[in-house]
């Protein structure tokens, strides 16, 4: 096997797949054999906006093996592969010359445009549902369940699967709210953090001083912290009580908070599930208000 090492020695992942394709090569089948010549001699850039099927059709394979062959290297499938290559990028690559590149890749054909999304999203949501981790899981729910009040902060983006996950649990009779303070404002909201509280956290990549704050706050005044991240998971995984994966866009072609917004939903839909007559209860003094505010329900006019 032959390989172009000028990318790989840029690009640690590139590295560790091109290591381990050696290690296995000789055990290859032909159709395997092609699907890694075509993953060495890729660059990174172009690595991240491929879709399996393109990469079959390099490979002259199909995309189940593609995918099969990934596997097989000891990833779960291409997204995670792409997210460990895209992971020098944020740090090293200015944001302009990473929109560039998305723009690009492309090259301005819509039904690409629609597909590149499509397949993205799917591809983390797919590597979310492959790392989901039980014993994490049913832990952050327990804590929900028996916390006094929660708190969701959101950094950057991650506001909406913050703000998702707070009106969810205020729509299910819970006590909870939802922040994005950053600099001398974050200390006032972090000055009434109390123990038996519990604080979410969606921050995806690299850890702000806010976040850090905020760890140590709840640790001095005893409360919670049920960390949502990609990167962060094995950095700070055991400074917080329980970490949740949710892997973040290699690309940037997909929105930021997508994953940490399905573990929201999840984790709400768990705690409502668990007191079934306390939301049942909030739901009905909900609509009472709704109805004094002039909502009736179903419109004559659109039926909606």
């Amino acid at each position: 096997m032959t390989e172009d090492v000028t990318d790989a020695t840029r690009n640690p992942a590139l590295v560790e797949l091109r290591a381990r394709i050696r290690a296995g090569w000789d055990d290859f089948s032909p159709a395997v054999r092609g699907v890694c010549r075509s993953l060495s001699a890729i660059t990174p850039e172009r690595l991240l906006y491929m879709s399996a099927q393109e990469l079959g059709a390099e490979a002259k394979t199909s995309n189940a093996t593609v995918i099969r062959t990934l596997q097989g290297l000891g990833y779960s499938g291409l997204a995670e592969l792409k997210g460990m290559v895209a992971a020098p990028f944020t740090s090293h690559i200015p944001p302009e010359e990473r929109a560039r590149q998305r723009v690009e890749s492309t090259g301005g054909d819509l039904a690409k445009v629609w597909n590149t999304v499509v397949t993205e999203s799917v591809d983390r949501i797919e590597l979310l549902r492959s790392k989901f981790a039980p014993e994490g899981y049913e832990l952050a729910v327990r804590l929900l369940v028996e916390a006094r009040r929660i708190w969701a902060y959101g950094w950057g983006a991650s506001y909406v699967a913050a703000e998702q996950l707070a009106l969810k649990l205020r729509r299910m009779g819970r006590h909870a709210r939802s922040i994005q303070s950053t600099g001398f404002r974050l200390a006032d909201d972090l000055i009434d953090l109390e123990a038996g509280e519990v604080v979410v956290v969606f921050v995806p990549g690299r850890l702000p001083n806010e976040v850090e704050v905020l760890l140590e706050r709840a640790r001095t005044v005893g409360a919670k912290c049920v960390l949502v991240s990609d990167e962060l998971v094995d950095e700070i995984g055991d400074d917080v009580t329980v970490a949740l994966y949710a892997p973040n866009t290699p690309t940037g072609m997909t929105a930021e908070p997508l994953t940490a917004i399905v573990l929201a939903d999840a984790l709400a839909q768990a705690v409502a599930a668990n007191d079934r007559e306390r939301t049942v209860e909030a739901s009905h003094q909900l609509t009472a208000l709704r109805e004094q505010l002039g909502f009736r329900g179903k419109s004559k006019r659109n039926g909606h």
